[in-house]
C-alpha cells in the first residue's frame, strides 16, 4: 500500500496494512475448493474441469467439493460422474434444496484442506482465478473476498448485494473499505469455527466476518453466465436478507420494542388525558371514561411486556439452536 504524499489526504477506507512481511509458498499448503450445485446440468461438468486444469496446472495439493442442493435436473449424475472419475473430487447429494449457504456449510465440514476456497457453479467465478485469491492470501489473511471488476449480473441482483453489504456492516462491523462476495478463500482456523457454530441460519459471509481478524479482498475477473439464468431471484434475496435480521441481528426486535413502549407511552398520556377530562367535561356516556383509561393503560403494559418477552425469547432460541440445517443422502468419491 502507498503512502500519502504530504499534505494529501489518507483513504481510511482502505483495507488495513499486510499482516505479514513477505509471502508463504503457496505449494506448502493443500486447498479444498467448495462448489454448491443448483440446476447446473449444463455447465458444471465444465467447471469441474477447469478447476481441476488450473489447479493440476500449478502443482497445488487440492480436493473439489461439489454439493448437490436439490438439483431438479441431471446435475448429480453429472458431479456423481466426476467424482467416480476423478480422484480430487468428491460429490455430496443433499436431501433436498437447502440453500447456498447450507450447501457451503456442508462442504466446509466435508473438506479438510489448509484453506477453503468457495465458488459459484457457472463459471462467472472463473477457476484461474481462484490463484489471485491463493496469493493474496500468502500474505497472512484469514479470509480474502474476491472484489469484482465489473459484476456481470442483472441490476436488481446489484441492487440486492449493495442491501445486503448495508447490513452486514451494521450487524458484522464490516469494515467500510472491505468488498464482500460468495467467492472466497478461507483459512483452516477460520473454517473450523464456522462449522462449529451453532446456527440454524447459517450465513457464510457473515460468519467468515465474524470469525476472523484480517480480512482483505483483491480483485478479479468475473465472467458472464454461460449457460442459462441465475438462481437468485428476488424472492432469494429478499429471504437472505430477513435470515440475516433475524438470525444474527437484535435490530427489528429492538425497533418492534421502541415502537411498543412508544405505543405505551401513547396509550398512557392519552388515558390520563381522558381521566382529566372527565374532571371537567360531562361524558353522555356512562363509564366510557373508565374503560377507555383501562384500556389504554392495560393495552400498552401488555405491548411493552410482549416487546421484553420477545427479547428473551430470541436470546434462548439463539442459545439452543442446534438443530441440523441439511442433510446428505449421497456420498460418492473415486
Amino acid at each position: 500500500m502507498t503512502e500519502a504524499r504530504a499534505g494529501e489526504p489518507v483513504d481510511r477506507h482502505l483495507p488495513a496494512p499486510r499482516p505479514v512481511p513477505g509471502p508463504a509458498d503457496r505449494a506448502a499448503f493443500t486447498y479444498s475448493i467448495v462448489v454448491p450445485v443448483f440446476n447446473s446440468e449444463g455447465v458444471v461438468g465444465r467447471t469441474v474441469e477447469r478447476i481441476t486444469e488450473v489447479f493440476e496446472g500449478a502443482g497445488l495439493s487440492y480436493e473439489l467439493i461439489l454439493v448437490n442442493d436439490g438439483s431438479r435436473d441431471g446435475s448429480w449424475d453429472v458431479i456423481a460422474q466426476a467424482a467416480r472419475t476423478h480422484k480430487h473430487v468428491v460429490a455430496l447429494n443433499l436431501l433436498q434444496n437447502y440453500g447456498q449457504h447450507q450447501a457451503n456449510l456442508a462442504g466446509l465440514r466435508e473438506s479438510s484442506g489448509d484453506y477453503v476456497i468457495t465458488m459459484d457453479d457457472d463459471l462467472q467465478n472463473p477457476p484461474d482465478q481462484a490463484l489471485v485469491l491463493i496469493d493474496e492470501a500468502m500474505n497472512g489473511w484469514d479470509v480474502v473476498f474476491g472484489r469484482f471488476e465489473r459484476k456481470q449480473a442483472a441490476g436488481y441482483r446489484k441492487l440486492g448485494s449493495k442491501m445486503i453489504s448495508m447490513i452486514n456492516r451494521r450487524v458484522f462491523a464490516q469494515p467500510p473499505g472491505l468488498t464482500v462476495s460468495n467467492f472466497r478463500i478461507l483459512r483452516r482456523d477460520v473454517v473450523d469455527r464456522i462449522c462449529e457454530s451453532r446456527t440454524a441460519h447459517p450465513y457464510m459471509t457473515g460468519q467468515a466476518l465474524m470469525y476472523s481478524s484480517n480480512r482483505t479482498d483483491v480483485l478479479v475477473r468475473h465472467e458472464p453466465r454461460e449457460v442459462g439464468s441465475s438462481n437468485y431471484g428476488i424472492t432469494r434475496i429478499l429471504r437472505l436478507v430477513f435470515a440475516i435480521l433475524f438470525s444474527y441481528s437484535l435490530f427489528p426486535l429492538r425497533a418492534a420494542a421502541l415502537a411498543g413502549f412508544a405505543v405505551a407511552l401513547v396509550s398512557f398520556l392519552l388515558g390520563a388525558y381522558y381521566l382529566v377530562r372527565s374532571f371537567f367535561v360531562d361524558t353522555p356516556v356512562a363509564g366510557w371514561t373508565t374503560i377507555a383509561v383501562l384500556l389504554s393503560i392495560f393495552n400498552g403494559v401488555t405491548i411493552a411486556l410482549l416487546s421484553m418477552l420477545g427479547e428473551y425469547v430470541v436470546r434462548t432460541l439463539n442459545a439452543v439452536s442446534a438443530q441440523d440445517t441439511y442433510h446428505v443422502m449421497e456420498r460418492v468419491s473415486a
